[in-house]
């Protein structure tokens, strides 16, 4: 005699698995709660825990200062920055900021004044500049800046190098604000006597002409800024330069801001560096040096000016690399502010510790 199967209606088995449906669900919703007041009390034990470790490590800090009063400073009272300028960059009106700011934000500023703005130092002046930066206690936490190609302070055996940061510009503009400069220069020195005084000649006329100091060799700049010291970076339309200029930029240097976005270059700094830069984004938009350097009877270059140049190779490779910076730019912007009702706005802290051992 054969098994008698007891079969469940279809509508009863309906009803199971629906029964069966929300009993899961309202179990997955429950563990899902848990795991969240998990977190949440892992990050309020993380963050109890850092705390207690802060308040340990400013107790022992005290201690440690007061015991050693003496002794050389440490920490962001060692800083050393370097901006090593670009000309017509907006790099004076920058400076100034810091110039603004030194006596608040308590550190130095001195100017590198190099004989006829030669960027190139002789290895002998490298050394002194070395020496200086990195033991000048007395002028630490120092900001640096003047007309000086990237030097590299590893070569030097130093065990604390400076920090890079500098904004370079859109190479045509800066040629042309720069071919004016020489002529009539600018509102901040207006009586000084400029190296080109005297020549009418506008830069269209210039480009028509195929004068020198508006052919293409002169955008040759910004890339031996960044590349450095060493021989092959001057040498006009080096692609090994364009390389190292880029290897330099992405690694020696915390940040380099464009001359088109320089309000959000200072925001950043002050963001990364307030040791030196706290209050500079408000000093930027309210203060009277914030455009100090405008250079004078500058007109813009003609289509047909921009043009040519663009045929030439060194523009190419000078173009890439400012394109190359401003997209570098943009990316560390990108992860550090955010944009709401037309203002920008730093973005708070996001990252935490947690599970600290031992927890003695």
């Amino acid at each position: 005699m054969g098994l008698l199967r007891v079969m469940m209606p279809p509508k009863l088995q309906l009803i199971a698995l629906l029964a069966f449906a929300v009993a899961m669900f309202f179990l997955e919703n429950q563990i899902q709660k848990l795991e969240e007041s998990r977190g949440k009390l892992e990050r309020a034990i993380a963050r109890h825990e850092v705390r207690e470790i802060e308040q340990r490590h400013t107790q022992d800090g005290v201690r440690e200062r007061d015991s050693a009063a003496s002794s050389p400073s440490e920490g962001e009272d060692d800083l050393v920055i370097i901006y090593n300028r670009v000309p017509k960059t907006a790099s004076t009106s920058f400076t100034n900021i810091a110039y603004d700011l030194c006596g608040k934000n308590h550190y130095h500023v001195l100017h590198i004044n190099t004989t006829k703005n030669n960027p190139v130092m002789s290895i002998q002046d490298q050394m002194r500049f070395v020496k200086n930066v990195t033991e000048w206690r007395e002028m630490k936490p120092a900001f640096y800046h003047g007309h000086v190609s990237f030097l590299d302070f590893t070569k030097f055996g130093v065990k604390r190098k400076p920090i890079y940061i500098n904004v370079i510009r859109d190479p045509i503009e800066r040629l042309v604000s720069y071919y004016y400069f020489l002529r009539f220069g600018d509102d901040y020195r207006p009586g000084l006597r400029r190296r080109k005084q005297g020549d009418k000649k506008t830069f269209d006329e210039c480009v028509s002409a195929g004068g020198s100091d508006c052919a293409p060799e002169k955008l040759w700049l910004q890339i031996p800024f960044f590349c450095g010291h060493y021989s092959e970076c001057w040498n006009v339309g080096s692609q090994w330069a364009l390389e190292q200029a880029k290897y330099n930029l992405v690694n020696e240097y915390l940040l380099v801001g464009v001359t088109e976005e320089l309000e959000d270059f200072v925001m950043m700094l002050e963001a990364a560096l307030p040791r030196f830069f706290k209050g500079a984004t408000e000093l930027y938009k309210t203060g009277k040096k914030s455009h100090l350097r405008k250079t004078s009877e500058k007109k813009p270059p003609t289509k047909e000016s921009i043009a040519k140049l663009q045929q030439s190779a060194i523009w190419k490779m000078e173009n890439d690399f400012y394109e190359f910076a401003l997209e570098q730019f943009q990316f560390v912007r990108a992860h550090a502010v955010r944009e709401k009702d037309g203002e920008l706005y730093l973005l708070a802290q996001n990252f935490f510790y947690e599970k600290i051992y031992p927890k003695n």
